[in-house]
């Protein structure tokens, strides 16, 4: 049985995400690479870079406006977007 369209989804995460437009860099022994944060919670974030850019499955995140470094592997990638979890 499915529910009404109108009805608003589900929400499945296990952590409430908030929604923000910062600044960030991927940095790794070899390259530094320019992203957005677009949702952050206290385990993780969904970032974005520009489309073909290679990031690997470990990295440091600098978020500028925070002023903050955090060691991140990525969960999932969808196109020009990462699902990673901080820590």
């Amino acid at each position: 049985m499915s529910g009404n369209p109108d009805d608003p989804p589900i929400e499945r995460r296990s952590h409430p995400r908030m929604a923000v437009l910062k600044d960030g860099t991927i940095i790794t022994e070899d390259v530094k690479v320019a992203c957005s944060v677009r949702n952050q919670h206290a385990h993780g974030a969904e970032l974005r870079v520009d489309p073909g850019v290679v990031v690997p499955d470990r990295f440091v995140l600098h978020i500028h406006a925070d002023g903050v470094e955090y060691r991140a592997v990525v969960r999932w990638r969808r196109n020009e977007r990462l699902g990673i979890q901080i820590y």
